[in-house]
């Protein structure tokens, strides 16, 4: 059975598997967005906190390595403010004009903090990271009616192969009603066009028990209904690194960097809330993977899915009791 993934406290909990393919821990990355200090003063913060070296890649876009917490990333969230970014180096904007322009974006362009891949058993020191921000005075999505923030995951995949892939693409369209019930974004973000959830006739052909797929007809069955990035668990990346020309056929022009991580997208950042911490939203996530770990429960539940009648928000309700169970 798929055991509890919400304690009470806000412990960071263990996925049920800890290593990767070489017998590493596994590594996640988080994103986390915000408005108020600039990405200079915030990567200034950081570094007079956690240590490290600071190196400036433009005038809006800062690393932070070596330090406590591992390597981080500021920078404002428009690559158009980063004029190396693109692969031309000076090509597209001239840098002192994205410097301008950046300094007045500044005030309504988020800014971005981008962690290294961390261990999943080190995932709690990145709850530091808030409590620098709330003392910069940094805004989350719920300081104003148009701030639409958000909290993203980018966790390793424990195995790259095709039965894994299925099984957590399985797993979190079946949690997913219950994961947007609880996160319960912000409706600033359904205005401006946060991640769509995957289309019914998809997540009813994927959830069958009988739908085990070799990794080329999954990858061809994805790209066929979800040619975009523009989804609550996007898998691009991770199927760009598992088969770049497959995915570049059907998406020649699409920006994609492939990586063997799932990237888990959030709608809801909260870092002025002094009671706010990543960790439920991790655990949440974990209930991914426990689900996904689990066969014969995740064929049941997938059955339960296929035979169900009833609304979002009911199903939601039938499978929170799966998680706590």
């Amino acid at each position: 059975m798929v055991q509890s993934a919400l304690p009470t406290s806000i412990d960071f909990l263990s996925p049920p598997v800890l290593y990767n393919e070489r017998g590493e821990v596994r590594t996640v990355g988080v994103e986390i967005e915000f408005v108020g200090p600039s990405a200079e003063r915030t990567v200034q913060a950081l570094q007079e906190a956690l240590g490290g070296h600071l190196i400036e890649v433009d005038p809006h876009s800062f690393a932070l390595k070596d330090s406590s917490i591992g390597e981080l990333m500021v920078e404002l969230d428009s690559r158009i403010l980063h004029p190396g970014k693109n692969g031309g180096g000076q090509k597209g904007v001239l840098p002192k004009i994205a410097a301008l322009f950046g300094f007045a974006a500044s005030y309504l362009v988020p800014c971005e903090l981008v962690t290294a891949p961390t261990p999943i058993n080190h995932l709690q020191k990145l709850d530091r990271i808030l409590e620098i921000l709330r003392g910069l005075g940094a805004k989350g999505t719920q300081d104003a009616p148009f701030y639409a923030f958000g909290l993203h995951f980018n966790p390793e995949i424990p195995c790259q192969d095709a039965s894994t892939v299925t099984a957590f693409l399985k797993s979190f369209v079946l949690l997913n009603p219950w994961l947007r019930r609880e996160v319960s974004p912000d409706r600033t973000r359904d205005l401006l066009g946060f991640a769509d959830p995957f289309p019914p006739d998809y997540v009813h052909l994927i959830v069958s028990p009988d739908y085990w797929p070799d990794l080329p007809r999954f990858i061809n069955d994805y790209l066929a209904v979800n040619p975009t990035r523009n989804r609550d668990l996007d898998l691009l990346p991770l199927l760009h690194h598992l088969d770049q020309d497959r995915v570049r056929a059907m998406l020649p022009s699409e920006k994609i960097n492939g990586r063997p991580t799932f990237h888990y997208r959030l709608p809801d950042a909260r870092v002025s809330d002094p009671g706010w911490s990543i960790a439920p939203d991790w655990n949440r996530w974990v209930a991914v993977e426990r689900l996904a770990s689990d066969r014969a429960m995740l064929d049941l539940v997938g059955n339960t899915y296929l035979a169900f009648k009833g609304e979002d928000k009911s199903w939601a309700n039938i499978v929170e009791q799966v998680v706590r169970s």
